[in-house]
């Protein structure tokens, strides 16, 4: 009994050996797969020896692909989990821009596009690491300059490695290989990249001060004390940040003229940015006319000359350490004037704090300036407006004789008919309107445009008076066609307007003449060279105006049939055509009738309908002696 119970007790314990042994013998099983083993098969995917110097050279293959279990293994493996290794790290970039887009199946950055092939692997440090600082902004331009690909995610910097490369961090880095200088990663994150629209963003921006913070310590400092930065960390969206200031991929050197803090920018661009907002300014109950009281300044106008020893708003409120004029440490305080402005202007005193720095007479009642000012404003007006008074009524006078001498003038011949100077009457007034009030709308805020700023109401008035106007000129423009047509003396007068071969002979010796290289001044026809240029200037001019005028007017039907940019050509065109006659009847009609000596201070022909003996064309003189 106690014997069988014995081999009972000794098979029990023995079995598990035997079971095992026989179960292994049935199906031999491999406890661990070598890397060795995986290179029999893939040694040409696969470089051993960029293997062995990866990151990741001392892990077996089966670390990462964790699917494989037995030797051969299936076609088809499970994808590659990085983060079952690099927990951390996987778990920032899931929460990142572009873990959220992979999730969402949107294409996106994953790991291996950024650290490179999946079996060569370097660490960061190695400089042929795509994730090693020198290359960071190269491997980030590998999607980010792909324009086709970016458009869809409508990012704000469209080429962001060729902006980087030609900022002072880019300069930097790639032109000088200073390493320790800001690349992408360094504002934008790498594995914890987000959108600046995210406060969790280094981008974000409450968050740049820091971000920057980070490489210039002792500016961060500075800026944290300064009022712009005690705004900013207060919550207000509108203090200015680092980037306000420096931009973002546009960060240069404030010794680069095209930088947005170079001496002569930093007043008339950067700071006007936000002391010429008229929100902010009104939000935080600033002084309203910093900048301009400076650019009209002695130092502001030497500021527009370009001169870069002038003092800028830097040179005297500071840059990162700005604080108001009440606060004893601002270098604008009445105390510290005479050590800030004795950097430029040596051995100043007290004295110097007694004066306004922004000069501003218009609102500084208190000041004596603003009474000299209103002196000599009033000087100015009276002296001046009183030579003006005197000088209008001696040229009227004189020139109220010099019409009664040519209107009596008994040897003058007729040159144009009633009919003929009405129409012209009508042009000239017309063509004024019409030139004042198109400009008005051009130019608004213009002085001359005032009237219409002024007389607002409830219309638009300029609008009204242009366009009825417009119509004036119109049917003045068809009843002139038809009085060519139609009439006698306007078939004439349309036959003697034609431009003829001798009319750009007479041009060229008419030059000649006034150079003095052709004795004898040429002969002229009833209208010579510069009558008929300047009247077919004014056909084709008037029929642009007209075209495009109608158009802008009826600007609903035309889009109605036509694409839109045939309106904006149609407004460019009515613009320039209008600038273009403008300044010819200045230049050239206004010279040949008032300011050539032949006829200054007036020609009258258009007014008492007569023209001189000696102003006579000389084909009519000629037909004249015949007869």
């Amino acid at each position: 009994m106690l014997k069988s119970f014995q081999l009972i007790l000794t098979f029990l314990l023995l079995f598990p050996f035997f079971s095992s042994n026989i179960r292994a013998e049935e199906k031999p099983q491999i406890t661990q797969i070598q890397n060795e083993d995986c290179l029999a098969c893939h040694d040409t995917a696969i470089s051993a020896e960029h293997f062995q110097k990866s990151v990741h050279g001392s892990n077996l293959c089966i670390s990462c692909h964790s699917d494989i279990k037995e030797l051969p293994h299936p076609e088809q493996l499970t994808s590659v989990n990085c983060g079952s290794c690099h927990t951390i790290e996987s778990e920032i970039y899931n929460s990142s821009d572009h873990g959220m887009a992979v999730k969402f199946g949107a294409p996106a950055a994953k790991c291996l596009d950024c650290h490179g092939d999946p079996h060569a692997v370097l660490d960061s440090r190695d400089p042929q690491s795509p994730v090693f600082r020198m290359n960071i902004a190269k491997t980030c331009a590998t999607c980010h300059e792909n324009q086709e690909q970016m458009e869809k995610f409508n990012l704000l910097e469209k080429h962001p490695f060729k902006s980087f490369t030609e900022t002072i961090h880019g300069k930097a880095l790639i032109e000088k290989g200073l390493i320790s200088s800001a690349t992408c990663t360094d504002c934008h994150g790498s594995h914890d990249l987000h959108a600046p629209t995210n406060p969790n963003s280094k981008i974000y921006r409450k968050n740049v001060p820091t971000t920057c913070g980070k490489c210039h310590e002792n500016v961060l400092r500075t800026y944290q004390r300064s009022v712009h930065g005690k705004a900013a960390l207060s919550g207000k969206v509108e203090a200015p940040v680092c980037t306000d200031c420096h931009g973002e991929h546009t960060i240069k050197s404030h010794k680069d003229p095209t930088s947005s803090v170079y001496q002569t920018a930093v007043s008339i661009k950067t700071c006007a940015h936000c002391h010429e907002a008229e929100k902010i300014v009104s939000k935080y109950r600033l002084p309203p006319d910093r900048v301009k009281t400076y650019l009209e300044s002695y130092h502001g106008l030497a500021n527009r000359s370009g001169v870069t020893t002038v003092a800028s708003c830097a040179s005297c409120h500071g840059a990162h350490d700005i604080l108001p004029s009440n606060d004893p440490s601002s270098s604008v305080n009445k105390r510290n004037l005479p050590k800030t402005c004795g950097r430029c202007h040596p051995n100043v005193t007290e004295q110097l704090a007694k004066g306004s720095i922004h000069l501003a007479p218009s609102f500084n009642r208190d000041s004596l300036i603003f009474y000299i000012t209103i002196v000599y404003l009033v000087l100015i007006f009276m002296t001046i407006g009183g030579m003006l008074v005197h000088n209008g009524l001696d040229f009227l006078r004189k020139l109220r004789a010099h019409y009664n001498r040519k209107k009596q003038d008994k040897n003058a011949y007729p040159r144009f008919t009633k009919s003929e100077r009405i129409q012209h009457l009508i042009l000239t007034v017309t063509f004024i309107t019409l030139a004042y009030t198109g400009f008005a709308l051009k130019s608004p805020q213009s002085w001359w445009a005032l009237p219409f700023t002024v007389w607002n109401a409830d219309y638009d008035w300029r609008g009204i008076v242009h366009k009825t106007t417009a119509i004036f000129f119109s049917a003045l423009a068809i009843y002139h066609l038809l009085f060519l047509l139609f009439t006698k003396r306007g078939r004439k007068e349309y036959k003697a307007l034609l431009l003829k071969k001798k009319d750009f002979g007479d041009l060229s010796a008419m030059v000649k003449y006034n150079v003095g290289t052709l004795a004898q001044k040429p002969k002229f026809s009833r209208y010579n060279y510069i009558e008929k240029f300047e009247y077919w200037a004014l056909v084709w001019g008037s029929g642009i105006m007209i075209i495009t005028g109608a158009m802008l007017t009826f600007e609903n039907f035309v889009m109605r049939y036509f694409p839109k940019w045939a309106v904006d050509v149609a407004t460019t065109v009515h613009f320039y055509e209008a600038v273009l006659a403008t300044l010819a009847i200045l230049v050239w009609h206004l010279y040949f009738t008032i300011f050539d000596p032949d006829h200054y201070p007036m020609n009258w022909s258009m007014t008492t309908g007569k023209s001189s003996e000696e102003e006579r064309p000389d084909d009519e003189l000629a037909k004249d002696k015949e007869d």
